[in-house]
């Protein structure tokens, strides 16, 4: 049985990735520092996944065990004998994983091994491959930079299974399941890929990856966030309210289809294949038994905002292509409206709104400067949301 590491044992790792390997016919080291998960994941060497759908039922991930992340010898030796190594720990931990992978590293170079390790990269971070392929070079001795070149591969990927928080109408009693909706395709960056493509269920590997990894930013995400603001905006709890709401799916439609024509200018993607995508995706922001939360979905506004993210981004890519985004304008003008209490990142941007107004925001978060276009679309659609809400 060939041997998968992956960082992180949360709701991607335990939730998508490990049970791709598991139906792939591979073991699956976790390397967490949650003691509790880590306890369990040993003493069972299983758990359980309800996928969530027309059906529900569960499925089982067995042949898995977990290793102290603070172990380095320890989660060095796994890498030493893994065909392949995943992380799944969100962009910002990157950096602190990144001195271990290099151990493995280092212990794979001493004994000899040139088999490739591919370092499967289930982030939502756009250019983590560059990221972490920095991050594991500074940890590295300057004699072992030409071992990682020539054997260590760093793979982006496009996580777009939904995994939603565990809330009170789920059965939360096993710490180890994780709740997820049917679909488990992974797109990777097919020509990162040292070596030979594994036979690994769902694995998609693509050639224009670039495409992919935007029309996941820029339809999936982009998609999804404007349901939730604009939920937000009408008092709704869960995502599914704020995709039956007529009027927010109608913006919704809108905005999409303003990045669709964006992507198909730029990459030259398939008009029918886009929509079709649209379509599902409505379809699966639309489930009542998932019970994603607006919370969840829209929270952390001010990096949802940034001039690259899935909002911004997607307006500027429609403007380079000559599409007005005025959809994607009042969603941008929503995402300023969050206000959300229980999110920290909304309250601060609700406070720098009242301290500096809303016009400066768009200034020095989403760079977009006071006499554009869109700044003036964008502020329309605000002052008219804020008059509607006040």
């Amino acid at each position: 049985m060939k041997k998968a590491v992956i960082f992180g044992a949360g709701n991607i790792g335990r939730g998508f990735v490990a049970q791709l390997l598991y139906e792939s016919g591979y073991e699956t080291v976790f390397i967490d520092v949650n003691q509790e998960l880590i306890r369990l994941l040993n003493e069972r060497g299983s758990y359980e996944i309800e996928i969530i759908g027309e059906e529900n039922y569960r499925v089982p991930v067995n042949s898995v065990r977990a290793v102290d992340g603070h172990q380095v010898e320890d989660v060095a030796a796994e890498i030493e004998g893994a065909a392949l190594v995943a992380t799944a720990v969100g962009g910002g931990a990157l950096r602190y994983i990144a001195p271990t992978l290099a151990a493995g590293i280092a212990r794979r170079s001493a004994a000899g091994i040139e088999e490739p390790l591919n370092v499967v990269l289930c982030e939502n971070l756009y250019d983590a491959d560059k990221i972490m392929h920095g991050y594991v070079r500074d940890a590295l001795p300057p004699m072992l930079l030409n071992y990682a070149d020539q054997y260590v591969a760093f793979v982006e990927t496009v996580v777009a299974r939904m995994v939603p928080v565990m809330e009170e109408s789920f059965d939360n009693s096993d710490p180890l399941l994780v709740v997820v909706e049917p679909y488990k395709i992974l797109p990777l960056d097919a020509a990162a890929w040292k070596g030979d493509y594994p036979h690994i269920e769902g694995f998609l590997f693509c050639d224009n990856f670039i495409a992919y990894v935007e029309r996941k930013l820029f339809i999936h995400n982009a998609g999804h966030a404007l349901s939730a603001y604009e939920g937000y905006l009408r008092g709704y709890r869960f995502i599914y309210e704020a995709v039956e709401d007529e009027d927010i799916c109608r913006r919704v439609q809108g905005a999409l289809r303003e990045a669709r024509l964006a992507l198909e200018k730029k990459h030259g993607l398939d008009r029918l294949g886009l929509q079709e995508n649209i379509n599902d995706l409505l379809r699966r922001f639309g489930s009542r038994k998932l019970r994603d939360t607006v919370l969840r979905v829209g929270r952390d506004p001010r990096r949802k905002l940034a001039s690259m993210d899935r909002l911004v981004g997607a307006a500027r890519m429609a403007e380079e292509c000559g599409i007005s985004p005025h959809y994607i304008a009042g969603g941008i003008a929503a995402a300023l409206c969050f206000a959300h209490p229980s999110d920290p990142s909304a309250v601060a941007l609700q406070q720098e709104i009242a301290d500096k107004g809303a016009g400066a925001v768009l200034e020095s978060l989403c760079l977009i400067k006071s006499g554009e276009p869109l700044y003036g679309m964008i502020m329309e659609h605000y002052e008219e949301l804020k008059g509607r809400s006040s």
